[in-house]
């Protein structure tokens, strides 16, 4: 396991499920987005990083509400659905699916509606990940591919194409949470069954990429020369 040493992390023992924090309500409203202002594109991009060391203080609902924008919300009208989205996808099928683990539970968000809808009753952020890192910050975003909505996709493209429009939202948020002075970690090191499993997902559904979000450490000096 040497190897995962290279790449700036260490690993742990595998975990497990936990009893969830606050109320696990079934349906979180989020406030309106933001859609225009923020921090020139240029600018977000030389702050663009990846962060391994996060506080635990929780996100309030608007900026939680403005990353899942970020991520993959919707952004204008289109004659076709009414649904065009911050993320491009192949054919516009929008096969990803942005869930959120929280220490109140595992939320699947909304974009149509911009609202979180609860999924599991648990605090699954430690489940996202083998790094020693994951399961401390406040949210762990987990980018599920719905296969069977890509219909028109021959079988053996789908996860790449997949891959790539979760690729896409990845990248939305790094940019995102540069402008508003968050710390993020991209990561592909999943146990997708385990995790499939215990977010119930349906048969053809796939855990393809998670992204650690939330506030730096103040005790880690890289992360208090970003911070705002």
């Amino acid at each position: 396991m040497k190897h995962f040493f290279r790449l700036g992390t260490a690993t742990r023992d595998p975990a497990r499920a936990r009893p969830a924090t606050g109320e696990s309500v079934s349906h979180i409203t989020l406030p309106a987005p933001l859609s225009s202002g923020g921090l020139p594109l240029l600018d977000a991009l030389s702050k663009r990083r990846t962060t391994r060391r996060f506080a635990a203080t929780d996100l309030d609902e608007a900026t939680l509400g403005q990353l899942l924008w970020a991520a993959n919300g919707v952004n204008r009208s289109e004659p076709d659905d009414g649904s065009g989205r911050t993320a491009p996808s192949v054919l516009a099928l929008h096969e990803i699916d942005v869930y959120a683990a929280l220490a109140c539970g595992m939320y699947r968000y909304d974009p149509l509606q911009h609202c979180l809808e609860l999924v599991s009753a648990a605090d699954l952020r430690g489940l996202t990940g083998y790094q020693d890192f994951v399961g401390e910050a406040p949210v762990e975003l987990v980018y599920v591919a719905d296969l069977a909505r890509m219909h028109d996709i021959a079988q053996s493209q789908r996860e790449p194409f997949a891959y790539a429009s979760a690729g896409a939202i990845v990248q939305n948020v790094y940019l995102f949470c540069a402008a508003a002075g968050l710390a993020v970690a991209a990561r592909s090191w999943l146990n997708r069954s385990a995790l499939g499993a215990e977010m119930h997902l349906a048969r053809g559904s796939l855990p393809v990429l998670a992204q650690t979000v939330g506030h730096f450490d103040q005790s880690d000096p890289a992360g208090t020369r970003d911070a705002p």
